[in-house]
Parts: C-alpha cells; sequence; structure tokens
C-alpha cells in the first residue's frame, strides 16, 4: 500500500525549523507513514503515559482544592495555544512549537515547584534534580513503549528544545554534550519560554481571583491589569464582573502576543537572522517583549509573587508538600523493596537514589497522597 505523504506548511520563514533539515533521531526507525518529523513528535508526546499525568499535577493549587483550577496538563495546552499563535504570525514551524510546549512540563513533579524544591535538595550528593533534565530523561529513558529502545526517540530540535527551556524556575541545562550547551535554541523554543510566561500569569490571574486569595481591588494597583481592565469597563460597561474578568484576562493575552510578535520580527530582521545557522552564529535571543511591556508585565509578575504564590493558605499546602515527599522519599530509601518490582530491577543499571527520585517526579499529587496514606497511616489499607 502507497503511504501518504504529509506535506510541511509550505510558507514557512527561512528562518524556522523545518523537518527537512531536521538533526534526526538517536535511534533508526521504520515508521508507518511520513508525517513531518516535529508532527510525529508532537503526537508521540500526546500520547505517551507522562502527558496523561499532567492531569492530576498541581500548577498553583492542588487537584483536589477544586475542579475550577488549571493543572500542568490544561497548563501545557494554554501554551501550545499561545506559541501556535505566534507561530502563525512568524511563520515559524507551528508544529515543533506545538511539541516544545506540551513537553516542557513532563517532568514536573507533584506539588508544583515546590516538589522540585524538594527533590533537588534530597538528591543532592546524587546529581541532584532539574524540571529540564528530567522532562528529557522522560523522552529518552523512562517511557517505555517501542521495540529496541527506551523513551520516545524524538528528533534532535525537541530534545534541544526541551532541555534549553526557560523561566525563573527552569534554567537551560549545560551539561548535555550532544545538544550544543551554550547555543541558543531555535527561535520556535524561545518562544516557548514566552507563551508559558503570558499562559500562568494570566491563567493563575483567573484561578488567584476565583479562590478569593486574590481581588480586582488589589489588581487595580497593577499597571498593565489596570490598564486593560478599564479599557474593558470603557467597552462594556453593563458587562457584568465575571464576564469583564474573562474579557481582561483574554484582551490582556491578546496584547501581550501582539507585542511579542512585533518585537520578535524587529529583531530578527535587526540581527539579520535569514536561517537557523545565522541564529546560531549571532547566538542571541531573539524572541522577546518590548521594554515597556517588559517593565509592565515584570511588576505583574510581582504581584503575583507576593499576593498569591506566597499566600499563606498556599504556603500551607506547601509546608504539607514538602513533608509528603521528603518522608517518601526517606522512605523509598530505607526500603526499596516499597517500591514496584519493575523499579527495583532498575537499580541494578541505576542508582538507587535516582531511581527513586525518578518514581516520585513521576507521581501525580493523587497518587503522592494516598501512598502517603498507605504508608504512614496505620489504618489505610495497603
Amino acid at each position: 500500500m502507497e503511504m501518504t505523504v504529509y506535506a510541511e506548511r509550505p510558507d514557512l520563514a527561512t528562518y524556522a525549523a523545518k523537518s527537512s533539515d531536521s538533526a534526526g533521531r538517536r535511534f533508526v526507525e521504520e515508521f508507518r507513514d511520513n508525517r513531518p518529523a516535529f508532527e510525529r513528535d508532537r503526537d508521540r508526546i500526546i500520547h505517551c503515559a507522562a502527558f496523561r499525568r499532567l492531569e492530576y499535577k498541581t500548577q498553583v493549587f492542588v487537584n483536589h482544592e477544586g475542579d475550577y483550577y488549571r493543572t500542568r496538563l490544561t497548563h501545557s495546552l494554554e501554551v501550545a495555544q499561545i506559541g501556535k499563535a505566534v507561530a502563525r504570525v512568524l511563520r515559524l514551524n507551528e508544529e515543533l512549537t506545538e511539541a516544545l510546549a506540551l513537553a516542557h512540563d513532563l517532568g514536573h513533579t507533584p506539588f508544583g515547584h515546590t516538589g522540585e524544591e524538594v527533590l533537588n535538595r534530597l538528591m543532592e550528593g546524587f546529581g541532584g534534580f532539574e524540571h529540564n533534565h528530567q522532562s528529557l530523561r522522560v523522552v529518552d529513558e523512562l517511557e517505555e513503549r517501542y521495540p529496541g529502545f527506551n523513551g520516545l526517540n524524538l528528533s534532535w530540535e525537541t530534545r534541544e528544545g526541551i532541555i534549553k527551556h526557560k523561566s525563573p524556575y527552569d534554567h537551560p541545562a549545560e551539561f548535555m554534550a550532544d545538544l550544543m550547551p551554550g547555543t541558543v535554541p531555535t527561535i520556535e523554543a524561545q518562544l516557548i519560554n514566552f507563551a508559558d510566561e503570558i499562559a500562568y500569569n494570566n491563567h493563575d490571574i483567573d484561578d488567584g481571583l476565583k479562590s478569593g486569595l486574590i481581588s480586582l481591588e488589589q489588581l487595580e494597583k497593577v499597571e498593565l491589569w489596570s490598564e486593560v481592565y478599564h479599557e474593558i469597563v470603557g467597552k462594556h460597561p453593563a458587562l457584568d464582573p465575571e464576564r469583564r474578568k474573562l474579557q481582561t484576562i483574554s484582551t490582556l493575552i491578546g496584547l501581550l502576543i501582539k507585542d511579542l510578535c512585533a518585537t520578535t520580527r524587529h529583531n530578527i530582521e535587526h540581527f539579520r537572522i535569514e536561517s537557523i545557522g545565522d541564529l546560531r552564529r549571532v547566538n542571541r535571543q531573539v524572541v522577546s517583549f518590548s521594554p515597556e511591556i517588559l517593565r509592565k508585565n515584570s511588576k505583574l509578575k510581582e504581584f503575583l509573587i507576593t499576593n498569591l504564590y506566597r499566600h499563606h493558605k498556599v504556603e500551607r499546602m506547601r509546608v504539607k508538600a514538602e513533608r509528603y515527599l521528603a518522608q517518601l522519599f526517606e522512605a523509598y530509601v530505607k526500603h526499596p523493596t516499597l517500591l514496584p518490582r519493575k523499579y527495583v530491577r532498575k537499580m541494578d543499571q541505576v542508582e538507587r537514589e535516582r531511581v527513586i527520585c525518578d518514581y516520585i517526579a513521576g507521581m501525580t499529587d493523587r497518587f503522592a497522597l494516598d501512598e502517603f496514606k498507605r504508608l504512614f497511616e496505620p489504618y489505610e489499607r495497603v
């Protein structure tokens, strides 16, 4: 039977990443169809177990605190939507952009950044824990789906984008020699850093208001929010408060996307980036906000850190999560046979602490809480 040939978008910019120019995969495979490389990467990510588990991993609010709040899964979908919107305007590779958006949190721990900090502390002396590196471990080693190799066998460019993701919590790892450490990644990968930030700032406002931990009165003092909010009030004075809030968030996302596209296009032209080779040679981040939006957005982030992420109710859950994960880790180190057999067998090839770290990092919030009960509450069934 003749294979269907899936064409890559024909109007990609010269500086966009192209599947036909990919540096390839670690393992040679025989494919059932001719999908472009980055489209195949995206599909493999969507179908992997680590991606499904993001549904029950904390963004800000732990899963059991309410059905409305974002999880790592819905966050990743929002990042993909924003990333693709920018990629389309700049004529970048949308499939690579989407693959990186959906993969950027695959290695995330239960209980948000608290879990990451705890595991990094517990793994001191054993290689530490770094979110980007764990995401790469997921797609390179920990997923077990294909004959002949572990991992998802993703394209080199997708793997590079995963390890070089950058945010206030994640910093590009410089120890992956095969992924050009010290060199900027593709423009698609750079874009995900900002799509991530646009998504979490705005959906955390929504969740924070819904939870009552922050208020519209507090947000009035934040310049960027206040400007957009009063624009909406002026256009729709009779709009009810809930729709007014949602329209403000939607408009703010649009404003940030528009500024990001305009500034990035200017940077590409300024540095004369006409190919990925030019990008590597210049070796500068070309995706960015304008100075004015960067300043205003930074103030919004400061507001969320002070008033939401450090709210005493969020802090309470953070302290509990630290105890849950630390005690689980210590119990597994002392009694490795508490782990499922497949993990015990891995200890013949991989350091015990790293196996335990991988197991805990892969847990959902709910599974970690249930496991804590099974191990430490005497009347809980095992």
